[in-house]
């Protein structure tokens, strides 16, 4: 079945489903292959780590380590996945050589940003993702921008996207991970309420949106990971 095909179909079957469900389907479901989690985890990744960790804790689940992230991610993302007992995290790294060919004194950022997220981001999880047919990821619609009409499924390239959270709010998000008593990133008690790389994300004030932190001053709202089908909407809007 055509990837666009399969997307729209599994769209309509999950209409109504709730999150939990729509990520057991994704991860049974012969149709759509052998799937991955992709998560930072950042501010809120740890929604989505506990519930695949109910359903099957043997999930790949593929961390991009930029080798510029906070000191408290890193110690973030072995905290939640030994709490969870997760037992097949990959922590990815960008290509050593290309490191010390485009980026060797770690300054690109500096210079061109879209540069150094596909050096850091886009290429390592491109060469993760190879060997799989989707990925999950946990964009939601609120984020706005690219994001205010994302599917529950869509086709990317030569694979399928899931977004189990796209219908979720961000004090849907909070009261989740209240319920279930889930350890917090501690940097988000700390005014950032997004975690990206460290030279790349600042504090946040009360009155600005969550990922106004991200890229501050420049136009760029995306890392570069996300790619879809679907036709661009007009207002770019801060997104995870």
């Amino acid at each position: 079945m055509p990837l666009k095909e399969l997307a729209e179909r599994r769209n309509i079957l999950h209409r109504k489903s709730d999150a939990q469900t729509v990520l057991r389907h994704a991860l049974s479901d012969v149709q759509m292959g052998n799937v991955a989690l992709v998560s930072s985890f950042g501010a809120e990744s740890v929604v989505l780590l506990h519930m695949v960790s109910e359903i099957d804790t043997a999930t790949p689940v593929i961390f991009l380590d930029t080798e510029m992230l906070f000191p408290e991610t890193l110690s973030y993302q072995r905290e939640v996945a030994a709490s969870l007992g997760l037992s097949d995290v990959r922590v990815i790294t960008p290509d050593r050589n290309a490191v010390l060919t485009e980026d060797v004194d770690g300054l690109l950022h500096q210079a061109d940003t879209d540069a150094c997220c596909d050096l850091r981001k886009t290429r390592p999880l491109a060469k993760a993702l190879a060997d799989f047919d989707g990925w999950i990821t946990g964009r939601k619609q609120f984020q706005g921008g690219k994001r205010a009409d994302l599917p529950l499924f869509e086709k990317e390239g030569r694979k399928i996207k899931i977004n189990p959270l796209t219908k979720w709010s961000a004090q849907d998000l909070q009261a989740y991970i209240a319920r279930h008593n889930l350890p917090r990133h501690p940097l988000v008690a700390k005014g950032y309420p997004s975690v990206g790389c460290m030279p790349c994300t600042t504090r946040v004030s009360d009155h600005e949106d969550q990922r106004s932190g991200r890229w501050r001053g420049t136009t760029k709202t995306e890392c570069g990971i996300h790619f879809d089908d679907r036709p661009t909407t007009a207002v770019a809007v801060p997104a995870e």
